[in-house]
Parts: structure tokens; C-alpha cells; sequence
């Protein structure tokens, strides 16, 4: 069988146990995917823009009242835990919401013009892929198609290998809620075969895609050809900085969980975690047992902190950092037997330069480096191709502001780890990717500006 025909097997990460096996899609089907979704676009771009409103918003209250299903999914699928499984799908109603209310306030411009009258508009571009990640399937999808529906675009969402079976479930909920058949359509399949016909189609006018840096850049060129825009949320090595004056103990309490949520499968993950040195070991002492503390288990269970990786590739990669000379600085426990566990671990490097410190992990690895002042955390944290994200911990106002302008990094938070609100942009510097996603101005990342002049001359 070849690549093209061979189904999808998804595995429940904590168990290794086969859940479901979803047929992959072909070019030729991507082919006909795209000419239903180009026909059923034109019909939604025409509807008024109130009843687009309106059909979102079902489709909002329909995720609603399928929250526990979706997150069942989630959590048999991805490995997540139950309560972040529910909070994302809830945080799909919720995109929903916020682009159905940007449908009637996509408003163009008037500008003032010498004879006559000049006008904008935000027309849609057409169809829209979407190609999601397995870290956070849900979210993220919903990243791309809720504000693309709402611009009033078609959506073929390619969902990971991994974690089709959400994607498919919310597909079924659209048509559920009555938005119209094939403006939202999901085609599972491999990257190398679908993947590659939806962003290599002619008829496909904008790609979103969150994953690897490699892999970005590789669409990125494929769509060169056709100047086809792309938005791409790609890898992240961020920052914790912790100064001496900083509140030690919330900056240590929170430290964990910032790096180890989603086993560390997070392209936000605070994963270089640096503390001023004269406080550096007073920080490690009450790290340590923070981080040996965090529960590994049953993600179904609700005492579990952190579940397992997504799969035995990923566990093997990142067990590649953890070597018998690895500096080992702190760990917990994970479950032995069937399922992808790796460890929550703290390495403390001599070389800030080392592998760990500098590559993307993607696993509940992280590193603590020291720093001396405001000059050398910036080096630190400007030390990598990345900047997604990063946090700062200081009590001191001028100093926060002073380090979140030095920081390069697209989104930042003081004395908190907060990264992504759907009400605000979020994207990155470097090689963390191209364009931003989310926030008020989301709806016309999907849209193309045309100016209209009416001559008001006789």
C-alpha cells in the first residue's frame, strides 16, 4: 500500500492502545475537496452578515453542548489531560464567539479623496487551508477556521496524523449547527501526501500552519510560487527570567507547570528558565521539589498533572537529552509500561550553548542558567533563532519594561506566564514564524483590501 492509501492509525498515547484508523486523503480527493469548498464559498461570502453571525454562534453553542464528547476525544487521542482537554474545547466555543461578533464590524475605511468619494472593502480570499498541529489539535485549528469562516472563507482543515479524530468530530458539529455542506471540510492524511496537495493547489489561496520550524519553511517555499500567503506559528525556546527582587517563591511555584503543561509539547514553553545568580540557589531549592512533586499519570485521572508524549517517535527524541551525563538539576516520576512517559526534568548546563539549552525539545525538559544583570539576561534570552514567548519576573515597573522591549520575542508576560488570550495577536520573531493569529485584527488576516473611487464630478 502506498503512502497515499495508507489509513491513519491513532493511538492512545497513554496506553499504546489503537482507538481508531482514519482513511487518508489523496490528491485527487483534495482536488474535488477544493472545488466543493471553492462553490460553497461563494454561496456563505453572500450571505448577509448577520446570518453568518448567527450560524457561528450555533455552531459555538453546538461545540458547547458537545464539550465533554470533545474532550473525551482529546484526551484518548492526544494524551491530554481531562481538565485541559475541556478547557480546549471550550476555548473553541469561545473563538467561535469572538469571530462571529468581528462578522458585522469588518468595516472598511472612508478616506478623504479630491473629487469624489474612495472607499474600502475586505473581500475574502476564497479558500482557506488549515493545517493543525497534534500539541493542542483543537485550539489551534480553531485558530485558523473561526476566523476564516467569519471573513467569509472556506476552510479544508488538515489535521495531524496523530489527532484526526477531533478535527472530524467538529466538521460533524458545523453541519450540526447548519453551516452550509463542504464550506468546512476536514481531510485527514499524511503531510507528505495531503499536506503537499493543499498547499501546492492552485485553488487554495491561503495556508495556515502551526508546526516545526523545517517544516514551515518547506511550505513556505512551496507557496512562494504562487505568491499564496501563509501565516506560520512555528517553534519557540522562551525565556523565564527571574530577578533577584522578584517574588522567589510565585516565581519557583509557577515555574513547573510553565514547561511541563502538555508534557512540554508547547511551542510557549518555558523552557530556559534564568535566574539571576545571587538568588540562583535559593530559586533551585524551592524548584526542585516543585518540579519532583508534579503528578504523571492516567490522563483521565483528575489528580493528573501531566500526561504522556504523543507518541514513541517523539519520546525517543526527547529522550535523546537526557544522556547518563545529562546535568540533572531536579526530576520527577513517570508510570512505567505501555504509554510515551518521559519524566517532568530541570538540567542545569555549564554551557549555555549546549544542545538543551538552545534546541527545541518539545518534552518536559527544561534548563536553568544563571545571569549577573539586565545586559547578560538579555544576551541569554536573545540567544536563540526563536521568539515566541517568554515571561519576566521583577518587581521592579522600569525594569519590566525595559527587559519586555529588549526581549525579541512576540508575546510576553510579567510575572505571570500567560502567552495566548484569543482577544489579543499572537505570533513570533524569527524563526518562531511569519504573521499572527487571534486578536481583534484575525478576521482580516483572511481578507484582501480593495479600494473603490467614486468620481463625484459632472
Amino acid at each position: 500500500m502506498t503512502d497515499e492509501q495508507s489509513p491513519l492509525i491513532v493511538l492512545n498515547p497513554a496506553t499504546e492502545e489503537a482507538v481508531a484508523t482514519v482513511p487518508g486523503t489523496t490528491p485527487e480527493q483534495v482536488d474535488a475537496a477544493v472545488a466543493r469548498a471553492a462553490q460553497a464559498q461563494r454561496g456563505w461570502a453572500a450571505l448577509a452578515p448577520a446570518d453568518r453571525a448567527r450560524l457561528l454562534r450555533r455552531f459555538a453553542d453546538t461545540v458547547d453542548s458537545h464539550l465533554d464528547e470533545l474532550a473525551e476525544l482529546e484526551v484518548r487521542e492526544a494524551g491530554h489531560t481531562r481538565g485541559n482537554a475541556r478547557w480546549e474545547a471550550g476555548n473553541v466555543r469561545d473563538l467561535l464567539e469572538y469571530a462571529a461578533a468581528g462578522v458585522e464590524r469588518l468595516i472598511g475605511h472612508q478616506i478623504p479623496v479630491a473629487g469624489g468619494l474612495d472607499v474600502t472593502f475586505h473581500e475574502p480570499l476564497g479558500v482557506v487551508a488549515v493545517i493543525a498541529p497534534w500539541n493542542f489539535p483543537m485550539p489551534i485549528a480553531a485558530w485558523g477556521f473561526a476566523p476564516a469562516l467569519a471573513a467569509g472563507n472556506a476552510v479544508l482543515l488538515k489535521p495531524a496524523e496523530t489527532t484526526p479524530l477531533t478535527a472530524l468530530r467538529l466538521a460533524e458539529l458545523a453541519l450540526t449547527a447548519g453551516l452550509p455542506e463542504h464550506l468546512l471540510q476536514v481531510l485527514p492524511g499524511h503531510g507528505t501526501v495531503t499536506g503537499r496537495a493543499l498547499t501546492g493547489h492552485p485553488g487554495v489561496r491561503k495556508v495556515v500552519f502551526t508546526g516545526s520550524t523545517p517544516v514551515g519553511k518547506e511550505i513556505m517555499a512551496r507557496c512562494a510560487g504562487q505568491l499564496k500567503r501563509v501565516t506560520l506559528e512555528l517553534g519557540g525556546k522562551s525565556p523565564n527570567i527571574v530577578f533577584a527582587d522578584a517574588d522567589l517563591e510565585r516565581a519557583a511555584a509557577s515555574a513547573p507547570m510553565a514547561f511541563l503543561d502538555n508534557a512540554g509539547q508547547d511551542c510557549c514553553a518555558r523552557t530556559r528558565i534564568l535566574v539571576q545568580r545571587e538568588v540562583y540557589d535559593d530559586f533551585l531549592a524551592l524548584v526542585a521539589p516543585a518540579i519532583e512533586a508534579v503528578r504523571v499519570g492516567d490522563p483521565a485521572d483528575p489528580a493528573t498533572e501531566m500526561g504522556p508524549l504523543i507518541s514513541a517517535r517523539q519520546l525517543a527524541r526527547v529522550n535523546g537529552y537526557l544522556t547518563p551525563d545529562a546535568p540533572v538539576a531536579a526530576q520527577g516520576k513517570a508510570p512505567a509500561g505501555p504509554g510515551f512517559w518521559c519524566a517532568p526534568t530541570l538540567l542545569a548546563p555549564d554551557d549555555p550553548g549546549s544542545p538543551a539549552a538552545v534546541e527545541e525539545i518539545f518534552g518536559p525538559i527544561a534548563v536553568v542558567l544563571p545571569f549577573t544583570d539586565e545586559a547578560d539576561a538579555l544576551r541569554l534570552a536573545n540567544a536563540t533563532r526563536y521568539g515566541l514567548s517568554g515571561s519576566i519576573w521583577t518587581r521592579d515597573l522600569g525594569r519590566a519594561l525595559r527587559m519586555a522591549r529588549g526581549v525579541e520575542a512576540g508575546n510576553l508576560s510579567v510575572n505571570s506566564h500567560s502567552s495566548v488570550r484569543y482577544w489579543t495577536p499572537f505570533g513570533g520573531f524569527g524563526e518562531s514564524g511569519l504573521g499572527r493569529e487571534l486578536g481583534p485584527d484575525a478576521l482580516a488576516h483572511f481578507t484582501e483590501t480593495k479600494n473603490v473611487f467614486i468620481s463625484t464630478e459632472e
